[in-house]
């Protein structure tokens, strides 16, 4: 933005556009580049006449806002006769006037609809940072909107700031982005104009400024929607860092765009097909912008490319209906890819795209990739947020133009940037912050994850791929992700440190009461920044802790015999064996109405057990005699004992929660064992004697509400557990 960070205009080397030849093909996309040097400087007119220089601008404006009135023009005179008399003196590294630099910017955001406020903030973009405007003139004059968007873009001093000050002015200008993001739109133009007039930086420099670029500014781009100057930030990125790569990729789109293009003539057949179908629809061939060819290149493995590559066909219509209709001419008349069939309209992108992606071959075999668009999509696509207009008017202001129907979106707040703006809060230093967004801006794709949590709690939340669990509870729950103790993933129990795919629906188990923080294992799993920042944090401000979680250090709990519900009844079970006693076995403790048998032990004693018992396996298969066993009518005062088994995700108090819940239901606990851990899950098993055998079921729902036990059972003992009276 200032004067040491621009330069000058037009270097050769670096004009990444078009051909004359591709910009005749089809339709002309936004060609940022061509605004006339005499637009720029020309003369300034007569006393009732704006200034030449900004004649070409005002022009953009009421073209591409047909809405703007006198006083929206007024008012860009006026901002444009504060920029010129402020920096007037002042030059650019190339010796033209500075004045360029804010007017090439405003007329790039002019060129993609801009409205006013935004362009009267772009024309002052660098008066309070480089002059002696001061921040409240600019707000007395122009507003508090206009000041605002001028304090966002407004670079900290390095005399202040030193080497933090590029990473702390990323940070505010974020932070100011948060509330409108007009600021970073701004910012995105600006950069872009400046990366338009590298050349006379020394290489070093040329390529610090391009890696930033790449980095941080053309991924804002793209998450912002405004793909117009994404695309071109990419080629001048691509020129600057590699130019003999670009050199070549360039010399291969002009010699395809020198000879007859096979698109044009798919082109010339969808129409005629929409003709006779009745749509009404525009259909041009959109040229690939030198990154996109490289990056075909780079998938096709090297392989030379066919005349189709070089471009695809972009359908523009009235409505959304008109889209899909169109899809259907396509996918009838021509041989589809169903492989390229992407749907951006009902479902759409996380930047606001939306079109329907598909390829078709016609009778030759020429592959054609084509989009699908309405004219307001397409406006979308092409400026993103710019097209948006001010984030804070109301519905009459933010209707689209030209009679178009469309739900406007509020793009104040996209899930990314308060994702962004959350995780920034927490990073302690400069450095931190500045690694930790290069890092969130290189995800450049993500995943929807379907959160189960019950109520208001449950919702969509998106992640970068390759997230996982960790990433998610922070993601969803903030500093209070600590608390998680355990997932599930599409109704399964998963580790911590499972990744999530695209999709996936994911029940984060939390603890209200836990007090231990996140396992230093963790930050192997988490890969975002809010995530990593937060388990840092905490483990940075407890250097005494371990890292591991508080259950891991809780040594195993034997079995401790406890008081009994009562005195022992008469038995609970009969049997037609002379004169025996009747005891029901400890390895299965089985209550009415368990399908039951029995087995005479050493003292002539009936040994009872359950059917399924491993016990009842081994015996018969030994050749033991089993003996039929009844339960007894009535409800003896106690004497049924059961042995249920909690699996759980270990945490504090875990045993205390869940001896509580058992005394809860007034049932007496005979014993109780904990198995030491083992990838935060761990096993209690109870026996209890019950006052009557139908409290089982209560006993056990009671127990599976007590936070992270995901599932109780009664107990499945192995062939081992036998009897040893036995």
């Amino acid at each position: 933005m200032s004067a040491d960070n621009a330069v000058n205009a037009g270097r050769p080397a670096l004009d990444v556009g078009r051909s004359a030849v591709e910009r005749k093909r089809g339709l002309r996309r936004l060609d940022l580049r061509l605004l006339g040097r005499a637009a720029l400087l020309g003369g300034s007119g007569g006393r009732d006449r704006l200034p030449g220089a900004i004649e070409h601008l005002i022009k953009v404006h009421r073209a591409r806002q047909p809405a703007a009135g006198p006083e929206a023009i007024e008012r860009l005179r006026r901002a444009y006769v504060l920029a010129e008399s402020s920096h007037r003196g002042q030059t650019r590294k190339s010796g033209e006037p500075f004045i360029t630099h804010p007017l090439a910017v405003t007329l790039i955001l002019a060129e993609l609809g801009a409205e006013t406020t935004t362009l009267t903030a772009s024309l002052l973009h660098d008066t309070v940072e480089d002059t002696e405007v001061t921040l409240a003139q600019v707000e007395r004059e122009f507003g508090k909107a206009v000041a605002y968007l001028v304090d966002g873009v407004t670079k900290l001093e390095k005399v202040d700031y030193g080497a933090a000050a590029e990473p702390e002015t990323f940070r505010k200008m974020l932070l100011a982005t948060g509330s409108d993001v007009r600021v970073m739109s701004i910012k995105l133009a600006d950069r872009l104009h400046n990366m338009r007039t590298l050349g006379v930086m020394r290489p070093d420099k040329q390529a610090r400024i391009a890696k930033v670029t790449r980095d941080v500014l053309i991924p804002l781009a793209e998450r912002l929607g405004v793909q117009a100057l994404k695309s071109e930030l990419e080629d001048l990125v691509f020129a600057t860092l590699h130019p003999e790569e670009h050199a070549r990729t360039r010399a291969m789109i002009e010699a395809h765009a020198a000879s007859p293009d096979p698109l044009a003539a798919v082109a010339d057949s969808l129409r005629a097909v929409l003709r006779e179908a009745g749509i009404a629809a525009d259909v041009a061939v959109r040229p690939r912008h030198a990154v996109s060819v490289h990056r075909l290149l780079l998938k096709r493995g090297g392989a030379r490319l066919g005349g189709c590559d070089f471009g695809r066909l972009l359908v523009r219509v009235g409505e959304d209906a008109d889209c899909y209709a169109v899809l259907g001419e396509l996918h009838t008349c021509f041989t589809p890819v169903i492989a390229e069939f992407k749907d951006f309209i009902a479902a759409p992108k996380f930047n606001l795209y939306q079109s329907l992606h598909t390829a078709v071959a016609d009778e030759q075999g020429r592959i054609a990739e084509v989009l699908v668009r309405t004219h307001r999509m397409h406006r979308v696509a092409e400026a993103g947020v710019i097209a948006l207009g001010d984030p804070h008017a109301g519905a009459e202001a933010a209707a689209p133009a030209e009679g178009e129907s469309g739900v406007r979106v509020d793009p104040t707040q996209p899930g990314w940037l308060a994702r962004l703006l959350e995780w920034q809060r927490a990073a302690p230093d400069a450095d931190t912050f500045w690694s930790a967004l290069r890092d969130d801006l290189a995800q450049d794709r993500e995943i929807t994850v379907f959160t189960d949590q019950g109520g208001d709690a449950s919702g969509t939340v998106r992640l970068p791929a390759g997230a996982g669990c960790v990433d998610a509870a922070y993601a969803v729950h903030g500093a209070f992700g600590h608390a998680c103790v355990g997932v599930r993933v599409n109704g399964r129990l998963a580790p911590l440190g499972t990744r999530l795919r695209d999709g996936d629906t994911l029940q984060l188990l939390m603890d209200d009461s836990a007090t231990s923080g996140p396992d230093k294992d963790w930050l192997e799993h988490a890969i975002t920044p809010a995530a990593r920042i937060a388990i840092t944090r905490w483990l940075t401000q407890h250097p005494d802790a371990t890292g591991q979680d508080q259950p891991r250090r809780t040594p195993a709990v034997r079995p401790v015999p406890l008081p009994a519900a009562g005195p022992a009844a008469e038995p609970v079970a009969v049997t037609d064996v002379p004169d025996a006693a009747v005891r029901l076995a400890r390895c299965c403790t089985p209550v009415p109405p368990d399908l039951v048998t029995g087995f005479v032990i050493r003292g002539g004693t009936v040994a009872v057990h359950r059917t399924e018992c491993p016990t009842t396996v081994r015996m018969t298969a030994a050749g033991r005699e089993p003996v039929p066993v009844l339960w007894r009518d009535g409800s003896p005062a106690g004497g049924y004992r059961a042995t249920v088994l909690a699996e759980a995700l270990s945490r504090p108090r875990l045993l205390a929660d869940l001896t509580e819940a058992i005394a809860g239901q007034d049932i007496g606990i005979v014993s109780a064992a904990v198995e030491p851990p083992q990838e935060h899950r761990v096993l209690h098993s109870y026996t209890v004697e019950l006052p009557d055998p139908r409290a089982l079921g209560a006993l056990m729902r009671a127990m599976r509400s007590v936070p992270g036990v995901y599932d109780v059972y009664r107990a499945r003992p192995a062939v081992a557990w036998a009897d040893r009276e036995e």
